[in-house]
Parts: C-alpha cells; sequence; structure tokens
C-alpha cells in the first residue's frame, strides 16, 4: 500500500489541526504548573546529563533515590533542552511534555491512517487531542505520557511489519528497533507489548493457514520474528541511551522489574467514589469505572465502536490478514492491561495516569470506527453522511469547550456521565498533583504586592503548605519558606482534596474551576497553629505530609 499522504480533506484537516495543537501548546506550556515528581524527576534528568557529560564516570545517577530503576530518557531530554532554550529547567519540562505529546498525535494520525484511511486518521488524532487525560498529561507526565507515546510507537511499527509481512523492510526494522528500546528504556513494564504482538501474530497465522497450512504459516511465522530480531541489537543500544543504569548489569532489568512488583512504600488513602480507600484496596472496578467516567463519551463509545467492529472483522475472517493482525494488536493493547488489572487487583492510586498508554490505540480504534460509519452513511445518502460529520464535530466541540474552561488542570477532567468536576469532586481525586499551586502562588505574591505588606524583620515569610511545600517555595521565591509546619506560619496554601482541612481563617483566594476548590490561599498571621510532621508516601519517595493541628485550627485531616 502506498502510504505517501495526497492532499485528501482528511488530511488537510490532520495538518490543519497539529498545527493549531503545535501553536496553542507553545503558547500555553507556561501556564502548567509543578507537581510532586518535578523536583526529584528534574534532578535525576541533571545527573544522567552529568554521567554522560563526565565521559560515563559520574555514578550519582544510579544512586538517587529509586528512579534510576526506570528510564530517564525524557528527563535528560528536557536537561538538554534546557541549555538551548531561554525557559529554566521546570519550563523547558514543560515544553518538552508537548513536543511528545505532539508527537504521539502524528503516530496516532499516521497508525490509523495505515489501517483505515484518511478519514481514520484524522478522526483518531482529534479524539486523541481532544481526551483531557491525554492532553492534560503530557505538559506534566515525565513518566506515564512518554511511554504511552513510546508504546503507540511501537505499535505502528509492528503494524507496518504486518503490512510488509513475512519479511519487514530494512526501514521498517530499525523503527522498531528504536521504538522497542525506547519503549523498554522508558518502562521495564513495557515488555506488556510481547503479548499485544503475539496475540496480532497468532491471528495471522490462523489466518494464513487457511490457505497455506499450519506448517508453511508457522515458517513465514518464524520468518517474521527472526527478521525483526535483527533489531535487538538496536533496541538494546536506544535503551542503553535513555537508562543506562539498565546495561551497568545484564540483571539489572529484572531487578527493576522484582523491585516494582511489589508495592515499596507505606500505603495511603484515596477518594474512590465517595470513600476514602487504602491503596492496595482499590476495588476491580476501579480502572474500567474511572476508564468510563474520565474518557469523553465520544471517545468511549466510538473506542467501543471500534473494539466490537474488530472483532467481528478477526472472528469472521474479514478483510486481509495483515488488517486483522493490526486490529488484534489494538484491541490487545486497549484492552489486555485493563483485563489483567481486573483480575489481578495490584496496587491503583493516581487515577489511571498508570494506564495512559491504552488511551492511543483506543483513539485509533475509535478513529477506524469513525471511517467506517461514514463510509456506510455515505453509502446510504450523501446528507446522512454530513449529518454525522456534523454531529461529531459538535461533540468535539463540546469537550474542546470543557477542556478550556478547566485549563490548565484539564488532566483532572471528569466526562458528563460523572457530572463534570463539579460532580466528581466529592467521589473521586481531582488535582492530585498539585497543580493548582501555581495559581495559588502567584495569587499570594499578588496580594502582597498590591496591599503593600512588609517581609518580617529578620526572617522570611513563612509559608505553611498542605501538600508539596517545594512546589510552593519555587513559584513563591528567595523571600519564602515554605514548610508542611505551620507553627508561626503567616500565610498557608492547601490543596481542595480530602485530605486538606479548610482553616478558620481569612481566605486571600481561591483557585477554582466549575465551582471546585482546586487551592486555597489563607492570612493566618494573627492565628496560632501547631502540628505534627507525618510522612504520607508518594510516587518516588516524594514528600506528602499530613499533621493534627488545634481543633478548631485543623490544617491536615
Amino acid at each position: 500500500m502506498n502510504q505517501r499522504v495526497p492532499a485528501a480533506p482528511a488530511d488537510m484537516l490532520a495538518f490543519a489541526a497539529l498545527v493549531a495543537l503545535s501553536v496553542i501548546a507553545g503558547i500555553t506550556f507556561l501556564d502548567y504548573g509543578l507537581g510532586w515528581d518535578d523536583y526529584a524527576h528534574s534532578h535525576y534528568g541533571e545527573l544522567l546529563y552529568s554521567y554522560y557529560a563526565s565521559g560515563f564516570a559520574d555514578y550519582r545517577a544510579f544512586e538517587f533515590s529509586n528512579l534510576f530503576y526506570y528510564g530517564g530518557g525524557f528527563d535528560l531530554a528536557a536537561s538538554i533542552l534546557d541549555r538551548f532554550t531561554t525557559t529554566d529547567l521546570f519550563e523547558s519540562r514543560r515544553l518538552m511534555g508537548a513536543i511528545v505529546g505532539i508527537l504521539g498525535l502524528i503516530v496516532v494520525w499516521r497508525l490509523a491512517r495505515r489501517i483505515g484511511g484518511p478519514i481514520a486518521g484524522a478522526a483518531a488524532l482529534i479524539l486523541l487531542a481532544i481526551t483531557p487525560l491525554y492532553y492534560g498529561h503530557m505538559f506534566i507526565n515525565a513518566k506515564d505520557s512518554p511511554f504511552a507515546v513510546a508504546m503507540i510507537f511501537l505499535l505502528y511499527t509492528f503494524v507496518r511489519a504486518f503490512d510488509e509481512y513475512p519479511r519487514p523492510k530494512p526501514m521498517t526494522i530499525v523503527l522498531f528497533g528504536v521504538a522497542l528500546g525506547l519503549l523498554i528504556g522508558t518502562r521495564v513494564i513495557g515488555g506488556i507489548a510481547v503479548f499485544f504482538a503475539g496475540t496480532a501474530l497468532l491471528v495471522y497465522m490462523l489466518a494464513e493457514a487457511r490457505k497455506l497450512g499450519y506448517r508453511e504459516s508457522g515458517m513465514r511465522a518464524a520468518k517474521f520474528v527472526g527478521t525483526l530480531a535483527l533489531a535487538l541489537p538496536l533496541a538494546y543500544a536506544v535503551m542503553a541511551l535513555v537508562w543506562p543504569w539498565a546495561v551497568l548489569s545484564p540483571l539489572n532489568p529484572f531487578k527493576a522489574i522484582a523491585y516494582y512488583s511489589n508495592f515499596w512504600e507505606k500505603p495511603w488513602r484515596e477518594l474512590f467514589d465517595g470513600t476514602q480507600i487504602m491503596i492496595p484496596e482499590m476495588p476491580r472496578t476501579y480502572l474500567p469505572k474511572l476508564c468510563l467516567l474520565k474518557i469523553p463519551e465520544i471517545v468511549g463509545g466510538l473506542a467501543i465502536a471500534g473494539i466490537a467492529g474488530s472483532l467481528v472483522m478477526i472472528f469472521r475472517g474479514l478483510g486481509t490478514p495483515a488488517k486483522r493482525a493490526s486490529l488484534a494488536l489494538l484491541v490487545a493493547a486497549a484492552l489486555l492491561p485493563i483485563i489483567l488489572t481486573v483480575i489481578t487487583r495490584p496496587v491503583l492510586y493516581n487515577g489511571i495516569r498508570h494506564f495512559l498508554f491504552v488511551v492511543p490505540p483506543m483513539a485509533v480504534l475509535a478513529g477506524v470506527a469513525v471511517a467506517y460509519l461514514f463510509e456506510k452513511l455515505n453509502e446510504y445518502r450523501r446528507p446522512a453522511a454530513v449529518a454525522g460529520a456534523t454531529a461529531f464535530s459538535l461533540l468535539v466541540g463540546i469537550t474542546v469547550v470543557d477542556m478550556v474552561r478547566i485549563h490548565p488542570y484539564q488532566y483532572a477532567l471528569f466526562n458528563h456521565v460523572a457530572g463534570g468536576v463539579r460532580g466528581a469532586s466529592d467521589r473521586y481525586m481531582l488535582d492530585y498533583w498539585a497543580l493548582g499551586f501555581k495559581e495559588a502562588s502567584e495569587t499570594l505574591l499578588e496580594k502582597i504586592k498590591e496591599h503593600k505588606l512588609q517581609k518580617p524583620a529578620n526572617r522570611k515569610w513563612k509559608v505553611a503548605v498542605c501538600g508539596p511545600a517545594a512546589v510552593v517555595a519555587l513559584e513563591l521565591g528567595d523571600d519564602f519558606e515554605a514548610t508542611n509546619d505551620a507553627k508561626g506560619a503567616d500565610f498557608a496554601v492547601s490543596l481542595g482534596t480530602f485530605y486538606c482541612a479548610e482553616l478558620y481563617a481569612p481566605i486571600i483566594n481561591e483557585v477554582r474551576r466549575e465551582s471546585v476548590v482546586f487551592a486555597r490561599v489563607y492570612d493566618i498571621r494573627r492565628l496560632s497553629f501547631t502540628t505534627t510532621y507525618v510522612p504520607m508516601p508518594q510516587d518516588d519517595k516524594r514528600a506528602a505530609t499530613q499533621a493534627t493541628a488545634h481543633p478548631i485550627h485543623t490544617f491536615w485531616q
């Protein structure tokens, strides 16, 4: 199949969407605040840069926290980008996130177009772009977003390979090696892709066996696997580049698997379905329910239609073996992680960010469904196709409006089935990464300047923080001391989440979206608070804290 992009209307729409998204991302990436993990990951990136800059002599990156068990390609790339931009390191990280996210959109477009044509490609691109879970996380998530992009890139190379079965072309082999290295080098759990590929290969073998027999079909499959195996040295080299700790010892990747096979921190409670639940005890419904409530209705509905249609094609033997194998690959990538999670019931927290990698294949399947439906409507009657395109545009527009209203907290958005942010606020975690602290800190600075408040003599302003104090410290600057200890504090900044109680104190400002509080700023200069520091573990040894206080003036619940 000739994959050169003609000037079809759907392709022009896809180009226009990519340009618009790139411009919007370039204008708005500075709006996104820091999260719990930013300090740790930014430091990890700097240490990896020092490792390479020192000629592989500086080993501090492999002793820092537990991050060396992760690949650091994104952190390293952001550290390099920072040296070529005028932004600071954390702003460079947001820009790098936008770049990686846009690349993921491009891959989804090309993958859906290869399977279902120009309409499928444009639709998949648009549907992924309006998925707040993907769009919001691409600016702020140093682990799950790059992993999701690496995964869809690998799936794209598999689809290319199936189109060239049983002997993929040299360029496909190279792309496969790069994608595999990036995937495993980002998170070792990327090895799950072998099950997706195995499912697809089985579908291809069975399809060929009907004509060629099982022996010939098996030999062609072996030739296919052997040809792709030529990419393994390249994959290893790419993995070594983005995850150098993995190649210091042959057993290191297996040590990482063993490490992450067990939850290593003291569990905490998170809000799910209106109840505070310990994270190892989350019900089996956690992941599928949040998928249904977080993914926009139009994306989820079309993805379900795409999955159902794909299964019909696979089991009824419709289409070419390559197309059936490609659809099986995507269905497995979208559903298998969810099914395994329901069966095994691992520790679950932070919404579904750890499963962000299932969203791009869902978008591709949804795009294929759009192309099929449009074709059928067009065959029936041209006005019906126009009506379908209009309905699609209106539903996309509704989600875009929702995303604009909640900016820059898109990752916290729930769909209309959940009642939006307002309906979900008392039932589920929203701003669990504390992005609201950026806006809250900026407001505090404005109020101090507006009212010409004078800093206390011989000390900095002291700000008590319910959440990641380091984030507030960076946003406020050198004249402030941000701490989780409220004793003697001048101001308090707290998240709107359940574990931060409202204070009986003058409120300077509330960061709100859809009438839901994301963060509050208090003036507590004339009030007395005492706290007890009690660590609340989170990802990567980040330090959230809980404390008890005077019964009337409770800071942490």
